[in-house]
């Protein structure tokens, strides 16, 4: 599976690390794994720097879907992803423009940048209370 992730709850923490083509059926196992341990709320630390993202757009309408069923019940983290490529900020663009959490996400260059922009982030959310968009 191209999708590896470690989960520390002490941090309440999801590093995730993509390599390989990246499809939406690998996308969708990945959420309902996180859902079933409870952990959607957590920061996640996406690194995406050997990933291949692979989707087409009914793809990204099927995953604006499940994540709006997602955010409908369950609060959901920052996400900080880390990777350079042209294919992958497009992927992160309509993935943010389809997620019906108003939570905090950005793309950086380096793991370091993004664990520093995470743990600033991820002191102050409140999931619970912040993790879905205003209706």
């Amino acid at each position: 599976m191209p999708l590896h992730w470690e989960i520390h709850h002490p941090e309440k923490l999801i590093h995730i690390v993509a390599r390989g083509p990246v499809t939406l059926k690998e996308l969708e196992e990945h959420f309902d794994s996180l859902v079933v341990a409870d952990v959607l709320s957590y920061a996640k630390l996406f690194d995406a720097t050997e990933a291949d993202p692979i989707y087409d757009d009914h793809d990204v309408l099927m995953m604006g879907a499940r994540l709006s069923a997602y955010t409908d019940n369950f609060g959901s983290g920052p996400l900080a992803v880390v990777g350079e490529s042209e294919k992958l900020r497009e992927t992160f663009l309509r993935f943010v423009n389809i997620s019906p959490s108003n939570r905090p996400a950005a793309l950086f260059a380096t793991e370091p940048e993004a664990r520093a922009w995470l743990a600033k982030k991820a002191a102050s959310w409140d999931a619970a209370s912040h993790g879905r968009r205003e209706r």
